[in-house]
């Protein structure tokens, strides 16, 4: 009996490490396949871009278009203005102060840049004044208008409350930041935006605008979107324009400071 126990034994033992079986001649089955048509874990799938990251944190990656570097404002032009009385700028030149690698609003009109982008990563470092004047709205006010259009808002807000879709980081005049994380004035802050583009198909609006923002590292709006672009006490409301527009930022009359300012393509 032990005998016949043992042939059957090695019999099943050969018949597995030969692969006669049925079992060892059935092929691996395919990965799924997953909504964007590529299958779990697919080697043809190509693989991400190499990308070398800042040295430290703000530091621009190596495919960033640097925008200000703390010496040139080639990448901007002004704002034309033929008023006397504000804001005087009849060539449309960029009069902003440079120095000390930063720049300095000055009251001479916005500044945008020359190339256009859609969706983007932004990073920009500014400063309140160091002298503290006014409150609310009257304090270290600019303000961040991607494509142009839809502002994020920059303010003095340590120890300096406003409307709350006013305040920094805030899509002005629709929705305030998640959280108050201004630094004291003079001291560097940094905006790290993330912005998806509106899409339209011919006059209708088919996906709006998209945007998250970390503020000094603290996520304050996360892929909140625009109600519309920013009007100044008036609903915002979509009007189709170009997937790509330039960046603007605001002089608001206070001396607010950049610097540091890079952007990426996504």
């Amino acid at each position: 009996m032990y005998r016949i126990r043992w042939i059957v034994l090695l019999s099943v033992l050969c018949w597995s490490m030969t692969g006669d079986g049925d079992a060892a001649a059935v092929e691996k089955k395919p990965n799924p396949v997953l909504p964007n048509g590529w299958r779990v874990h697919d080697l043809e799938r190509p693989v991400p871009t190499v990308v070398v990251p800042g040295r430290f944190a703000g530091d621009a990656p190596s495919d960033a278009i640097i925008l200000f570097d703390g010496e040139s404002l080639d990448a901007w032009v002004g704002t034309v203005s033929t008023n006397k009385k504000k804001k005087y700028n009849p060539r449309g030149e960029v009069l902003w102060q440079v120095r000390d690698g930063y720049m300095e609003v000055t009251p001479t009109g916005d500044i945008s840049t020359r190339q256009a982008f859609g969706d983007c990563q932004l990073h920009l470092e500014w400063s309140a004044p160091v002298e503290v004047k006014g409150d609310s709205q009257n304090r270290g006010n600019s303000g961040v208008f991607l494509m142009g259009r839809y502002e994020i808002q920059l303010l003095d807000c340590y120890e300096n409350e406003s409307y709350a879709d006013g305040m920094a980081a805030a899509i002005y005049g629709q929705t305030p930041a998640q959280a108050n994380a201004c630094r004291p004035p003079g001291e560097w802050q940094s905006y790290d935006i993330f912005f998806k583009a509106p899409r339209f198909e011919g006059e209708r609006l088919v996906q709006p605008a998209y945007v998250t923002v970390v503020h000094n590292g603290v996520l304050v709006q996360l892929h909140q979107p625009f109600l519309g672009p920013t009007r100044h006490k008036k609903l915002p409301n979509y009007q189709p324009h170009a997937a790509r527009a330039p960046l603007r930022l605001q002089d608001h009359s206070n001396p607010v400071r950049f610097r540091n300012i890079w952007i990426r393509e996504l």
